[in-house]
């Protein structure tokens, strides 16, 4: 019955209490407290994987999901919810949503002062975590479409990042890179497993937002290998300051008027009826 069942039931993990939480909104993921930290999630490919306790040959306590929640729960600034993220993954394990879908995670965490971009993925044990965050400037934007944009990551400039120790030990160990180059360290291109779809899954997006925020730097449409050859930048400024509008904007965009409109005439890839969407 249900005291057998009740019974029976065992936590596959415990992380300490503390004496008070923040009201927060959720969508799965947290999404902002009443602290106003915000927060918006893009799954990403990553090199390492793991799979969650209670699973075969489960060894991580945390998703992106408890990470997020947890923050929002517990955190009153942008910066204090990545350190928070990614102390508890350190400790108790972080995996990704699976093979196919990523198993790295990448997020927008912001304030009412300040933005960040967080990567995180398991490391090689499966027991912790690899992670790294940089700031964006206060007139600049990012964009975040399934895929780590941060490259070199500076440990000393601890005001514009945040990262694990394994985020070095690891490439070290595995000979990606040397301290001794005098080069600092490319997280993208050690960590990520590139556009886990097809090329232009992730590329074409960042295209959109900053064709249509920025013409003016006239970013590349086409690219060899966005992983080991980046063609945009990890944030960039705007040509004019930006609104809630533009965002809603921007997620509207189809590229409507460019040569990757598939509603355009003739366009066989909008079918029929020269739909935006790709028919199949």
């Amino acid at each position: 019955g249900d005291s057998d069942s009740t019974s029976s039931f065992k936590p596959i993990g415990f992380i300490p209490q503390v004496s008070h939480t923040y009201a927060y909104l959720e969508d799965t993921y947290g999404a902002v407290n009443e602290m106003q930290v915000g927060i918006g999630e893009s799954t990403c490919s990553g090199i390492f994987g793991a799979k969650p306790l209670g699973m075969p040959n489960g060894t991580a306590l945390l998703s992106i999901d408890q990470l997020t929640q947890i923050a929002m729960e517990r955190s009153s600034t942008a910066k204090s919810a990545i350190q928070l993220m990614g102390s508890l993954a350190e400790t108790y394990g972080f995996y990704g949503a699976g093979e196919f879908e990523g198993t790295a995670e990448s997020l927008a965490v912001s304030d009412v002062d300040e933005a960040w971009i967080f990567h995180i993925l398991p490391d090689p044990t499966g027991y912790s975590a690899i992670w790294a965050a940089q700031r964006v400037k206060d007139n600049s934007f990012a964009v975040l479409a399934n895929m780590f944009v941060i490259r070199q990551v500076d440990p000393m400039d601890t005001e514009n990042f945040l990262m694990s120790e394994s985020v070095h030990s690891v490439a070290k160990d595995y000979g990606w890179w040397n301290e001794h180059d005098d080069e600092l360290l490319d997280f993208t291109k050690i960590y990520s497993d590139g556009e886990y779809e097809h090329k232009f899954y992730s590329g074409r997006r960042m295209w959109g937002a900053y064709h249509l925020a920025c013409p003016s730097c006239n970013y590349p449409a086409d690219y060899t290998d966005l992983q080991s050859d980046p063609v945009y930048p990890v944030y960039t400024v705007p040509d004019k300051p930006l609104s809630q509008l533009d965002l809603f904007r921007f997620h509207r965009y189809y590229y409507q008027g460019t040569e990757f409109d598939m509603g355009a005439a003739n366009n066989l890839a909008g079918g029929p009826f020269s739909s935006p969407d790709r028919w199949k």
